[in-house]
């Protein structure tokens, strides 16, 4: 009798291990290399574009408009990247300042300067969930790749 329960025991282990290894099975983003923000089974995507340098600093930044088309309530996003060039651990989230019709990011100088806190997981091949590992207070921001002009914009309200 002790064997059965220790066989029986073996297979629901065995039978957890598989559902950890598992293929994902939910959303998949439709464009590669763009970051889509996840709301329950629904992809949207993130407003993308480049982000212009400032002609009197090398590290200010500006993105036109005042506010991102792509909105969240949600304090902590989430997003799903299928990535071909995109590295997703190169990733950095900021807030942005809104300023005379624009979007606007101050690297090395003020409390907006800080990239956040961002965790990347990777759900299949090339498939990557980034999740904010803050609370975010309503706002603009921007996720970019280090070295890069390109943007992903979003709003939390």
């Amino acid at each position: 009798m002790p064997g059965r329960w220790f066989a029986l025991s073996l297979l629901f282990a065995s039978g957890a291990v598989l559902s950890w290894t598992a293929d994902y099975t939910g959303p998949r983003p439709p464009k590669p290399d763009m970051l889509y923000l996840v709301h329950a089974d629904n992809l949207i995507p993130t407003e993308a574009g480049d982000a212009k340098e400032a002609s009197k600093n090398a590290n200010n930044y500006t993105i036109d408009g005042a506010a991102s088309p792509t909105r969240t309530p949600l304090a902590e996003p989430i997003f799903i990247l299928q990535s071909n060039m995109i590295t997703p651990d190169s990733l950095e989230l900021y807030k942005l300042e809104v300023k005379g019709g624009h979007r606007e990011l101050s690297l090395g100088r003020g409390r907006n300067s800080k990239a956040l806190h961002l965790s990347v997981t990777r759900l299949a091949q090339g498939l990557y969930r980034i999740e904010v590992d803050e609370e975010l207070e309503d706002g603009e921001y921007v996720l970019s790749p280090i070295g890069s002009n390109r943007v992903f914009c979003f709003e939390v309200y």
